[in-house]
């Protein structure tokens, strides 16, 4: 019975182990889309401030906001 209680329980703290390791990786993976996800944010948002930018220096609404020559 001790060898038998002795082979759960390794099997128990391999499984375990097997697991602990997934659940860091996967911490890691979800730390680098979080950073990346943080980036394009930032990238985004400056892309709308230059383009908000440019249509106020152009003094007229975006092409998508006027109405197509033929109305």
């Amino acid at each position: 019975m001790t060898t038998e209680r002795s082979d759960r329980d390794a099997a128990l703290e391999e499984r375990i182990a097997h697991l602990i390791r997934a659940m860091d990786d996967l911490s890691d993976v979800v730390a680098r889309q979080d950073r990346e996800i943080t980036q394009l944010n930032r990238r985004v948002h400056m892309l709308m401030e230059r383009e908000a930018e440019r249509e106020q220096m152009a003094g007229e609404a975006p092409a998508a906001n006027q109405p197509p020559p033929h109305w």
